[in-house]
């Protein structure tokens, strides 16, 4: 069952995703080689915690931590850790969710650490490139697989693939929520976007395969091949007016990137 948020939940989910989206910005301020993710998931929660919010994440399904931080071919789920040092050359996909007042925000974005190898930057170029179609397609009226076929259109014209297993989802007083949202589909498929739909719209973008498997950890999603991967998320509410992201601070672009 969709639920369909009213304009007044809509207006405290815009306050749990500017939380999210400051605690995102400001582990991003935090990247740089040397620090740990360890380090930056204390960046986060003590964000959140600082604007009244509770970490989403951290205790739900028995999850550890206030982020989620998936380093280079780790696609999403990796966890912080004092023993995890950033260097030169990688990429980090940040994940972050705070609860305000019962409704949840929910953003990421993949993080350059220093400089980094061209493909990667090509990765992560088209991935924010995916999410903001994504954004893009979600207008009443349209069906819930145009949302994916958008962010598939950008992701595999650039030669890259996206993940299949994992995709978005609905959002507001629950993390997850239906319908669930592929980041792949056919055109004019699924159920139609009305006002009211709140998603968290996630390109999960690999440079090679699409195929993942998960570590033994129970929560690390990696890529099969190896090869780099980015993830970028946004929590978006449909309205008349068309779609508005919530996780996104005052003068900040749409897609903070």
């Amino acid at each position: 069952m969709i639920i369909r948020k009213s304009p007044s939940e809509i207006e405290i989910m815009k306050e749990a995703g500017r939380v999210s989206a400051r605690a995102l910005r400001l582990v991003g301020e935090a990247v740089r080689p040397g620090v740990t993710t360890g380090e930056l998931d204390r960046i986060a929660e003590e964000a959140i915690r600082q604007e009244g919010g509770v970490p989403a994440f951290k205790g739900y399904r028995g999850f550890p931590r206030t982020l989620c931080t998936s380093l280079n071919e780790q696609v999403v789920h990796g966890i912080p850790s004092s023993k995890i040092v950033l260097k030169e050359g990688d990429i980090v996909s940040v994940d972050v969710g705070a609860v305000v007042d019962g409704y949840y925000g929910d953003n990421a974005r993949t993080f350059a650490v220093g400089r980094v190898v061209p493909v990667a930057e090509k990765l992560l170029e088209v991935t924010a490139e995916s999410l903001q179609a994504g954004i893009d397609a979600a207008r009443p009226g349209n069906r819930l697989f145009d949302i994916g076929h958008a962010v598939q259109t950008v992701a595999e014209a650039a030669g890259f693939s996206v993940v299949r297993e994992y995709v978005g989802h609905g959002i507001g007083r629950s993390m997850h929520e239906d319908p669930n949202v592929p980041n792949f589909g056919m055109a004019g498929k699924g159920p139609e976007l009305q006002p009211g739909m709140v998603l968290a719209i996630e390109p999960m973008v690999n440079a090679g395969t699409h195929a993942v498997e998960s570590l033994s950890d129970g929560w690390t999603v990696v890529t099969c091949d190896g090869q780099l991967s980015a993830h970028f998320e946004h929590t978006v509410a449909i309205t008349e007016q068309g779609p508005i992201v919530l996780t996104d601070e005052p003068g900040a672009g749409l897609t903070n990137g």
